[in-house]
């Protein structure tokens, strides 16, 4: 896995995570009961995006540095993930035997 993979691999399952975390203990305005002139009820009061973007960065880690190590291990490969067995068999130079 080349250096720009991993980083790509990395803001992938970054951005996976933080729009999971994006809702979770959202506090609308609706919620609150202060909706400000011009804008949804169902808008932020809080947001707390700060410590969500930081609490995304370590969940985003622990799971990148798994997918890392599966994608290098070789453990699994895309021919372990081709259920209808559209890639043909495995020639000679892509086995390890």
């Amino acid at each position: 896995m080349s250096i720009t993979s991993a980083i790509v691999l990395f803001a992938i399952v970054w951005f996976m995570v933080f729009f999971i975390a994006l809702p979770i203990r959202l506090k609308t305005q609706g919620d609150v009961g202060e909706i400000v002139p011009g804008t949804q009820a169902g808008a932020p009061a809080e947001h707390q995006l700060k410590k969500k973007a930081w609490i995304t960065t370590f969940v985003a880690f622990i799971l990148w540095v798994g997918f890392v190590s599966v994608i290098v291990s070789g453990k699994l490969t895309v021919r372990d993930l081709d259920m209808f067995n559209r890639m043909g068999p495995a020639t000679v130079g892509e086995t390890d035997g």
